[in-house]
């Protein structure tokens, strides 16, 4: 991957005029008109737009599931996408440099907890037991390790979730993309979830984009970034209630 001076300290994520057509000619659509984003590491930031205004094209570009049409993405101090990928390995860039918390945990059900939190580094190679050992530390950082051997049918909602950010965080990635993570749970518990991700941000110096419509939340952000008609407008949030 190329190189690049930037501030982000070898984390985070920064979008340059990131643009997406589909189709061509006079059926095209630009969903993406010129994102820019600057998300730096320990840093949650809240992304909010109406339906149709280009988050989930955002996310699946930012997330490496889609390609681009224009504009550049980097990802600490690598170039991950210039006018087209600058990787090769798409798969390993999901696998170990992106981190993602869906509305729904998807958890695997005939695994136990350790093991679904375990299961992604041992396929990019990281033996059994540090695997596992790296599961438990953060179960007991989320404070669910008392729930290490049950099975995700055994659990609560909420703890489910906290489950689904272990597993997004266990190989430490430098960016999580959070897609409406808080829509299933009441009040008490999305508030808690953001807590949790904004602990684990500073914990493990991750920057987090967390995608919402939850009105529960978005007061938590120190940031926000609004998207329209394919366009970025940043701007400051109330950062409150993430303590």
């Amino acid at each position: 991957m190329d190189k690049v001076a930037t501030d982000l300290g070898g984390r985070g994520i920064r979008i340059e005029g990131l643009k997406k057509r589909y189709g061509h000619g006079d059926t095209a659509v630009d969903a993406l008109k010129g994102v820019n984003m600057v998300v730096g590491p320990g840093e949650v930031v809240g992304l909010v737009g109406p339906s149709g205004s280009g988050k989930s094209t955002l996310l699946k570009c930012l997330g490496a599931v889609i390609e681009p049409t224009a504009g550049r993405m980097i990802l600490g101090q690598d170039v991950i996408y210039d006018e087209g990928w600058k990787i090769s390995d798409l798969r390993a860039l999901r696998r170990d440099k992106i981190g993602f918390v869906f509305q729904a945990p998807y958890l695997i059900p005939f695994l136990d907890v350790t093991d679904n939190v375990a299961l992604l580094p041992m396929l990019a190679g990281v033996a059994n037991a540090e695997a596992r050992k790296r599961a438990v530390e953060l179960l007991t950082a989320l404070d669910v390790q008392h729930r290490a051997r049950a099975m995700p049918s055994q659990l609560s909602g909420g703890e489910q979730q906290r489950v689904s950010i272990a597993r997004g965080l266990v190989n430490h990635p430098p960016v999580i993309l959070a897609d409406e993570p808080t829509a299933p749970l009441d009040s008490e518990r999305a508030l808690a979830v953001i807590r949790i991700l904004n602990q684990m941000a500073k914990q493990f110096h991750t920057a987090i984009i967390v995608v919402t419509h939850d009105e529960k939340i978005i007061p938590t952000f120190k940031r926000i970034y609004h998207i329209r008609d394919g366009i970025t407008h940043e701007e400051a949030g109330e950062g409150r209630g993430i303590d």
